[in-house]
């Protein structure tokens, strides 16, 4: 019996800033319906990566396939309407722009129908009811929550099948953290949403996640489920007992 093909299959990828290799040959696999956390410490590589799987930068070697078809080299413009979405570290909103505006930005990334459109947002509003009530204010305008929720947000009304969320909870205070984990959650788990979370709190992605990497100077050093992950004595020393988190 054949096993099905991974949503995600990165093979063997490299990729550099100029003469700085950050990535130096990753493995990672990320099945349909799965929250799979990547960790590891500052400079890891771990943002490079999910940078490089939107093909900036490009890989220098190695594959990127999704639904087992090859978008190494595919445009980033072009990889965002195949279901791909990215919130990215330091949530990188529009801040002069309103939040409906931020809104529509992730619906017109993939070109989705008035209806689509509606029902996502009406999702978007049912997790993140601060939005609706912001809706007319300006990004720039919004507390660093609000703005991690009108980041996601915007990554989600593009309709997603793979959500690629890069340190979600950087800089937030531990309730509004908890929210963005408990919507994460509840896409997964109602809405079928598989997730690559990178992320600082490692504790809090590794309970969350089905599956987890650890990353170290641009390479995968461990893998397992994350419950596997929190029990080894040498993440509990590096990322959960007072070490480097990142």
């Amino acid at each position: 019996m054949t096993s099905p093909t991974p949503l995600l299959a990165i093979r063997s990828l490299r990729a550099a800033y100029g003469k700085i290799e950050a990535l130096k040959g990753v493995d990672v696999e990320i099945n349909a319906g799965e929250i799979v956390a990547l960790i590891g410490a500052n400079g890891a590589g771990k943002s490079t990566l999910m940078m490089t799987i939107f093909g900036k930068p490009r890989a220098r070697a190695g594959q990127i396939l999704y639904e087992g078809r090859d978008i190494t080299d595919v445009p980033t413009h072009e990889i965002a309407h195949l279901r791909i979405a990215q919130s990215p570290e330091g949530r990188r909103i529009f801040p002069r722009m309103s939040v409906a505006e931020n809104l529509q930005m992730g619906a017109d990334a993939t070109g989705c129908t008035d209806s689509e459109r509606d029902a996502t947002l009406e999702r978007v509003f049912n997790l993140f009811p601060r939005l609706k009530e912001r809706y007319a204010q300006r990004g720039g305008t919004l507390s660093g929550g609000e703005q991690q929720m009108l980041a996601i947000g915007r990554a989600l009304m593009s309709r997603p099948r793979l959500l690629l969320l890069d340190e979600p909870s950087l800089g937030l205070a531990p309730l509004i953290a908890r929210q963005i984990f408990d919507a994460i959650r509840t896409l997964n788990r109602q809405d079928g949403l598989t997730v690559l979370i990178v992320e600082q709190n490692a504790n809090h992605a590794l309970k969350l996640a089905h599956r987890g990497y650890v990353m170290v100077n641009g390479l995968i050093t461990l893998a397992g489920t994350g419950a596997e992950l929190l029990q080894r004595p040498e993440i509990r020393a590096a990322y959960l007992e007072g070490g480097r988190h990142g």
